[in-house]
């Protein structure tokens, strides 16, 4: 959004990244000659990465938008020197490199008019509809005039909400985020520090569940070095004194090739660097860093069949390191990640970690959710699937945001909602449970029978008395286990309540939320223990 800019020479650069001359796009802006028949100077950088993606897109509105930004923004500048447009221009051109469509890359170019210049959402909507206005609305931040301190939590409120009905929202947020962490450098260190901390505690995790790796890794690697630069800066170094080194993962990766044009399975394999932060906790887990510890060998195939097989030649031709073997392609991860990983000893004794994964696998595990587009429309099928009452549900939306946009609704206040929202996004692992009608409830792992009986009965669940887990009697406690059947056992005395002793055990934002506001209401009640069933004791069977 409109946070200042700082100079070109910002602290951190992601080798390998091509960068955006900003004071040569700010010229273009300025000074390039635009004809009614052509597209602009500036969005050519734009316009590539587009038709790299949708080679038939329809250009023609991403010219109108631009135009309406560059002319609503002049005279607008950052703090760095450039023309405000510059801004805009950045975020929208990471999303097209990421394969964003046309209607997500047109907001883009709008996403701060309607926040920072005269240009009102129904003008918006009038040149350029429904959808475009609805996800510029959607990342446009409340005014601090209006709200005061509560208007950083209220705007992701409402951000998270708008997610939920569209998920491109926050797809437009995070690259917002992404380009202002990149040029964050001219800002007070107190300043930089407080984006950093809110960046880390709310926008990585968002952007590791929606399965936005590109952006979730280059934010982490500013994040850490705003908030740790002694660290960061010794695992520059580090990073910087392998690529002078011998490269046993490259040697790895021929022989992997080798194996596979031996074996006729078409693939492409490179070595993948890991991040900054990657490496980093690689070297607080492992001590000191191996060769192969700065990267993982990326092996890229046409089918799913053929990643199976490729995992049979390398376990046949290499020794592999059986416990390294995850299959997250049969067991995709929550945000839409899939993948197989292993681990092979090579001939010098280095281990080295693969992934391996079809081309359309990789699009995803890089892009996420901007990579599934428009939400609404099923491929090949250009009709929304908007209910004729106009009202926006996302097809797409992932369980855990559906949890999050219910508990949010109970939040008694900004404080609540804010800290609630960390703490739940500080749960990066997800399992699911069956109920015994068939249905399943996703829940965080760690989640006990109380989380369970919130989410599937709601404020009925205080009359828990406890749960059958696999059909046997089990405390409101007890800890539940992916692929686990939960069956919670309500009293008949609908007027009774939580223990306090429930909150130990709940790890749910729903749960907890309910729980605390019985016993405000109750305050008598939890005082003199007449509440109903302890979470540690046994259910009577």
């Amino acid at each position: 959004m409109s946070a200042e800019a700082t100079s070109p020479g910002a602290p951190i650069r992601r080798r390998g990244r091509p960068r955006i001359d900003l004071r040569r796009l700010g010229r273009a802006a300025l000074f390039g000659p635009v004809s009614r028949d052509r597209l602009p100077d500036a969005i050519a950088h734009v316009v590539e990465a587009h038709r790299a993606h949708h080679p038939d897109a329809d250009l023609s509105v991403l010219r109108r938008a631009y135009l309406l930004a560059e002319t609503s923004h002049r005279g607008q500048m950052r703090k760095s020197g450039e023309p405000y447009i510059t801004h805009p221009l950045a975020v929208t051109l990471i999303l097209a490199e990421l394969g964003a469509e046309t209607t997500t890359l047109t907001a883009s170019l709008l996403h701060d008019t309607v926040e920072d210049t005269e240009v009102t959402l129904e003008q918006v909507r009038e040149q350029f509809g429904e959808e475009v206005c609805y996800l510029v609305d959607g990342v446009t931040k409340l005014e601090k005039v209006d709200y005061g301190a509560a208007a950083e939590p209220e705007t992701f409120r409402k951000m998270l909400v708008a997610t939920g009905d569209d998920v491109r929202v926050m797809s437009i947020k995070l690259a917002d985020r992404l380009h202002n962490m990149r040029t964050l450098g001219v800002m007070r260190p107190e300043k930089q520090a407080r984006i950093a901390k809110v960046t880390r505690d709310v926008l990585i995790p968002l952007a590791e569940r929606l399965g936005v790796q590109a952006l979730k890794t280059e934010l982490e690697d500013l994040v850490f070095a705003i908030l740790h630069p002694e660290e960061y800066a010794r695992t520059d170094a580090l990073v910087a004194a392998a690529a002078d080194g011998p490269d046993p993962l490259g040697a790895t990766a021929e022989n992997i090739a080798s194996v596979l044009r031996e074996a006729g399975i078409p693939s492409e394999v490179m070595v993948r660097p890991r991040h900054f932060v990657s490496v980093h906790r690689v070297r607080i887990k492992r001590g000191e860093l191996r060769g192969s510890d700065f990267g993982r060998v990326l092996v890229l195939v046409g089918e799913d069949a053929d990643c199976y097989a490729v995992l049979g030649e390398l376990h046949t031709c290499f020794t592999p390191v059986i416990s390294e073997f995850k299959d997250f392609i049969a067991a995709p991860k929550f945000n839409l990640y899939q993948s197989l990983h292993t681990a092979v000893v090579g001939p010098d004794g280095e281990v080295a970690e693969i992934l391996i994964r079809t081309h359309r696998m990789h699009k995803v595990a890089e892009a996420g959710v901007v990579a599934l587009g428009n939400p609404y429309v099923s491929e090949g099928a250009p009709q929304t699937a908007e209910p004729s009452d106009g009202e926006r549900a996302d097809p797409t939306r992932p369980g855990w945001l559906s949890r999050l946009l219910q508990w949010q609704q109970s939040a008694p206040d900004p404080d609540t909602f804010w800290t609630t929202l960390r703490a739940d996004l500080a749960q990066d692992r997800e399992i699911t449970v069956f109920r015994t009608d068939g249905g399943m409830l996703g829940l965080p792992a760690g989640a006990s029978c109380v989380d369970a009986a919130y989410a599937q009965h709601g404020d009925a669940a205080h009359a828990c008395i406890g749960a059958r887990v696999n059909g046997r009697l089990a405390t409101l406690s007890t800890v539940l286990k992916d692929g686990d059947t939960v069956q919670p056992l309500l009293a008949e005395d609908a007027a009774s309540g939580p223990s306090p002793d429930w909150l130990d055990h709940a790890r749910t934002p729903a749960a907890r939320i309910a729980i605390t506001g019985w016993l405000d209401a109750h305050p008598q009640a939890a005082e003199t223990g007449q509440p109903g069933a302890s979470a540690d004791r046994d259910p009577q069977p």
